[in-house]
């Protein structure tokens, strides 16, 4: 009997069912989950169902239309991360054994960051290791951030810090750059000043990017910081490039936008650019599963970094 309740249970927690559960534990919504898993939502209900079976209590519990884990959901949860992370360590190590010179460096970078320097080193990398492939992916914040949980890309390129992120223990950091917001304008006054306070930034209106991105939650955080009404927005974007045709495009419109991708397209941006005071700034790092770099490809990738910008430096290359 015992023997035969392993064997169920070991149907029941397979890779695939675990992942279901732990996306529903991310999205608590059923038809969310189901739409970014391609499956009908019947079929993630009944597969939750025989994970409860299995366990003998319920995973989750809702109030009106939301869900929520149960005691025993947490558990599971604690658990399904723990069996990720043995899979993703092992992974990992049996990659350490490989050759520097071969295989494929999945890169994931937040949609906001200026690319220019990074595929400019890309290029250069190829020259030297051409028997290794680069694939460089645009994700949005949540979706950089359960890809590399996931171990679906090796790296992250993207800002820090991100309250998103409950669990380091895992992850490593390596600093690019400081990046900072600059006001992007048409107010001569604030221009020649040379800084902009909050209350000035917020006076018209602004174009920026989308909810949930990254530097929209950094800018609504800082003003109401500094009890400052956040400015009315008039348009979103997925897009810098988006946001400053817009702006430069409309009558008296701002906007914020990070001084790496001001300088890198210093010959398109027509507007006044200034610092906000007090400044916002972020790291642009890459970030990384503990033992990532112990690879040999990877570990030659940073190396090159490190070798490439020595030879230039970041911001001078941003303006080449």
């Amino acid at each position: 009997m015992n023997s035969l309740l392993d064997e169920d249970a070991r149907r029941v927690f397979s890779s695939k069912a675990l992942n279901y559960f732990d996306e529903l534990s991310k999205n608590m919504s059923y038809t969310k989950t189901a739409q970014s898993l391609g499956i009908t939502q019947p079929a993630l209900t009944q597969q939750i169902k025989k994970i409860e079976k299995v366990v003998g209590a319920p995973l989750f519990y809702s109030v009106g239309k939301k869900i929520y884990l149960t005691d025993a959901g947490t558990l599971l949860l604690s658990a399904t991360q723990d069996i990720f992370n043995v899979i993703n360590t092992v992974t990992d190590q049996i990659q350490q054994k490989s050759s520097e010179s071969s295989g494929t460096i999945s890169i994931g970078i937040l949609a906001a960051v200026e690319t220019k320097v990074l595929e400019d080193f890309i290029v250069e990398f190829n020259r030297i290791n051409p028997n290794i492939e680069i694939d460089l992916i645009l994700l949005t914040r949540r979706e950089i951030w359960d890809e590399i949980q996931n171990n679906k890309i090796d790296i992250a390129v993207m800002y820090l810090p991100d309250n998103t992120i409950k669990n380091w223990k895992s992850y490593k950091s390596k600093k690019i750059i400081n990046d900072t917001i600059m006001l992007v304008h048409n107010n001569e006054k604030i221009f020649k000043k040379g800084k902009a306070t909050y209350k000035e930034a917020t006076v018209q209106p602004w174009a920026t990017y989308l909810r949930g991105y990254y530097f929209t939650d950094l800018l609504i955080e800082k003003f109401k910081n500094s009890l400052v009404d956040v400015p009315k927005i008039v348009a979103r974007f997925s897009s810098p490039y988006q946001i400053l045709k817009f702006v430069q495009e409309s009558d008296d419109i701002y906007a914020g936008l990070p001084l790496s991708f001001c300088i890198a397209n210093e010959r398109l941006v027509k507007s006044y650019t200034t610092v906000l005071e007090p400044a916002i700034s972020s790291e642009l790092t890459f970030v990384y599963r503990d033992d990532k770099d112990k690879i040999p490809r990877i570990k030659e990738f940073f190396n090159e970094w490190d070798s490439f910008l020595q030879k230039t430096s970041y911001t001078d290359r941003l303006r080449s």
